[in-house]
C-alpha cells in the first residue's frame, strides 16, 4: 500500500480558455467553448485586458486554466494557470481576541466610498411629459412641461464610454440628442 493518503481524490479538472487576437488588436475569448464577453457597457477585450481576463476566470472557476493564445499570424502560445485561493486565517484564541480588543480603537472606521459625481445632460425637442431613455441606458427621465429632458448621470458610467457621450432618446417623439454631459 502506498504512503499517500487516497481518501480524497485530487481535483484534476482543467478549464480550457482560448484567446484569439483579431487584426484590430481586440480579443475573442472562450471558456470551454462558450464565449466570455467583457462586462456590460465595456469596450471589447484588448491585449491589456489579458491579466484581468485570466484572473476573473480563475476566481470564477477555482480550477487550473489552460490558456491558448492564438496570434493573428496563427502562432499559438499555451500556458497553464493555477487558481489562487485566498488563505484562511487562523481563528484567534479568546485570549488573543481580548488583548486585541484592549488595543483596538473604540469605534471602527467604516470604509469610505466617494459619493457619485453627477453631471447634467439636457436636450430639447421632446413632447412634454414623454419618457426619455438615457443611453448608455442606465436610467430613464421625463421631460418637463417645456419639452426639455434633463438627466443626472454618475460620471463613473462615462468612464466606460470611449467617447464620453450620452444619448437622450424620446420614446414618443423619437427625438435624439447626443452630446457630452457637463
Amino acid at each position: 500500500m502506498s504512503k499517500r493518503d487516497r481518501s480524497k481524490p485530487a481535483d484534476l479538472s482543467v478549464v480550457m480558455v482560448r484567446i484569439t487576437v483579431r487584426d484590430d488588436g481586440s480579443l475573442a475569448v472562450t471558456v470551454d467553448g462558450a464565449p466570455y464577453l467583457p462586462p456590460e457597457f465595456s469596450p471589447p477585450w484588448q491585449r491589456g485586458s489579458f491579466p484581468a481576463i485570466v484572473d476573473a476566470i480563475s476566481q470564477h472557476t477555482g480550477c487550473t486554466l489552460r490558456v491558448d493564445v492564438i496570434e493573428t499570424d496563427g502562432r499559438v502560445m499555451t500556458d497553464f494557470y493555477t487558481s489562487r485561493l485566498p488563505r484562511r486565517r487562523a481563528e484567534p484564541s479568546a485570549e488573543m481576541a481580548a488583548q486585541h480588543a484592549q488595543h483596538a480603537p473604540a469605534v471602527a472606521a467604516a470604509p469610505v466610498t466617494p459619493p457619485p459625481r453627477l453631471v447634467q445632460f439636457a436636450g430639447s425637442g421632446m413632447v412634454p411629459g414623454e419618457d426619455v431613455a438615457v443611453a448608455i441606458v442606465i436610467a430613464h427621465t421625463e421631460t418637463g412641461p417645456d419639452g426639455i429632458a434633463r438627466a443626472l448621470i454618475d460620471s463613473r458610467y462615462l468612464d466606460h464610454a470611449p467617447t464620453g457621450e450620452a444619448i437622450l432618446l424620446g420614446r414618443i417623439s423619437a427625438t435624439v440628442c447626443i452630446g457630452r454631459p457637463q
